[in-house]
């Protein structure tokens, strides 16, 4: 399905309760102009204790990069789980997104 905007939140990539499988899914099934990662996307809090990063925690950031530069516009909104990435945000994912 087409959407305007796609919200997400809470993923929690990198601990062993994450959903990456399910949210690989919605992203492959759907497409969106705006999709909104608002938050919690990756869990650095749990990362500290012990990191649980399986091939599709990768494939879901993978995917988020291949629809930004499809044209989708990407919004990322740092959540108090993934503060530690608030100064990289520019240089990973660029100052379109």
């Amino acid at each position: 399905m087409k959407y305007k905007s796609i919200f997400v939140s809470d993923v929690h990539l990198g601990t062993k309760f994450s959903q990456a499988d399910r949210l690989l899914e919605f992203m492959k099934e759907n497409e969106s102009d705006n999709l909104y990662l608002v938050g919690d996307i990756i869990d650095g809090w749990a990362m500290k204790r012990k990191m649980r990063w399986g091939q599709t925690h990768s494939d879901v950031i993978q995917k988020v990069l291949r629809k930004a530069r499809k044209g989708t516009n990407v919004f990322f909104i740092v959540g108090n789980h993934d503060e530690f990435l608030r100064p990289f945000i520019p240089v990973l994912l660029g100052d379109s997104l």
